[in-house]
């Protein structure tokens, strides 16, 4: 790790913490307040060092940005002092552990999708889903995933380039609001996402100039990167506007790929009887039903 890299680190355990620290009121955490002249919106460093049974010096060499070292139990004590949830227990881990090893190994490669991966996508003919990378590259999607999310497969930012990329379409594309009518949700929960990405892979190049293309062209980017939330993707209801059939509200889950680590399949799935898988239906019987990589 050079020293501009570690700057970098530095920099994000403060933000990281002190961000979290801001969010909880001494009331909150359960802590009497005296006097009403509290210079600070959140918990104060030593508020926080006696939550987690820390001293305050050492505390305050964390949120300095000095992780190196720190103890599981240190983690889970700050953890529990700054009432962190699973996503954001995990970043922190991810940042501690970036800090204390002594040499920084290469990132995973990603090869192409396997072809047993592919015939898997193109036997799931009436569910819409697609292969995505850390860096929602959307790597290879099925007939209906394809249809599904044409709107984002025809977007101008991706014509002379690829692979099509969901958060590239979220924050510069004007038709993102079209297609996402949850178009705040989707914007934060997109920043979220590559915020928990950069801990679990620090060293990958393509993350980090995706991050820094969207800081520099979208100050919505900016502003939500700016929070340091962080989230875990795996399931949940996703609201869509399809130009062809119409709203819909899909149940999906998120599955990690073990033999392909860095991957994750994203599969759509409505209730039998719901307006949605209708809706799917329609679209299927316009699509074929080979599963594409791009």
């Amino acid at each position: 790790m050079n020293d501009c890299e570690r700057r970098e680190q530095a920099d994000e355990v403060r933000e990281f913490l002190s961000t979290r620290r801001a969010r909880i009121t001494p009331q909150r955490a359960g802590l009497p307040v005296f006097g009403g002249n509290r210079r600070v919106t959140g918990l104060r460093r030593e508020e926080v060092a006696l939550l987690a049974g820390m001293s305050v010096d050492y505390y305050i060499r964390l949120e300095r940005g000095n992780l190196k070292g720190a103890s599981d139990s240190v983690l889970d004590s700050l953890s529990r002092a700054l009432q962190l949830d699973d996503a954001e227990r995990a970043y922190l881990y991810d940042l501690a552990r970036a800090a204390t090893a002594s040499e920084r190994r290469p990132p995973t490669a990603v090869g192409r999708i396997r072809p047993v991966v592919l015939r898997v996508l193109d036997a799931m003919t009436d569910l819409p889903a697609y292969i995505r990378n850390g860096r929602f590259d959307i790597l290879a999607a099925n007939a209906l995933g394809q249809a599904l999310y044409a709107p984002v497969y025809d977007s101008p930012l991706f014509a002379q380039r690829g692979p099509v990329n969901t958060a590239r379409f979220v924050f510069l594309d004007p038709g993102s609001a079209d297609f996402w009518p949850e178009w705040e949700r989707a914007a934060n929960d997109s920043v979220a996402y590559l915020r928990t990405e950069t801990g679990r892979s620090p060293q990958d190049r393509g993350l980090m100039d995706l991050i820094g293309e969207l800081s520099t062209k979208s100050d919505e980017f900016a502003q939500r990167w700016a929070r340091h939330d962080v989230k875990f993707q795996r399931s949940g209801v996703k609201r869509l506007h399809h130009p062809l059939v119409g709203d819909l509200a899909l149940p999906y889950e998120a599955l990690d790929l073990p033999a392909a680590p860095g991957l994750r399949i994203t599969i759509y799935a409505p209730e039998p009887d719901a307006p949605e898988r209708q809706a799917l239906d329609l679209l299927a019987s316009w699509t074929g039903s080979t599963a594409v990589e791009r």
